[in-house]
């Protein structure tokens, strides 16, 4: 019962994409709309990889994920990225650890 609560492990792995996110694509970086858009695909890719990974070896539930978006969107909010394209990101991220 309590592993159901207990998403260290989710929020950690939140960050970490976020990071890695973080990392690819710097803020301040002057790209293109067209590198913008090859660079976030390739991004998006390996995090998919990741994503599909982590969801294989852990067990997930609606707490536990929900933990993990929280942790993945406030890095990025605190990295100074903007809101709107938080939002989508995390939208994106979210439905993906889902499916």
């Amino acid at each position: 019962m309590f592993s159901y609560f207990d998403s260290q492990s989710a929020k950690k792995f939140g960050m970490q994409m976020a990071a890695l996110y973080m990392e690819k694509m710097p803020l301040g970086v002057a790209l293109k709309e067209q590198q913008f858009a090859v660079k976030s695909q390739k991004i998006i890719e390996q995090m998919d990889m990741q994503i599909k990974a982590y969801r294989a070896h852990n067990k997930l539930n609606i707490f536990k994920i929900a933990q993990m978006g929280t942790a993945f969107k406030w890095a990025l909010k605190d990295a100074g990225y903007a809101d709107h394209y938080i939002d989508k990101l995390t939208h994106w991220f979210l439905v993906r650890v889902k499916t």
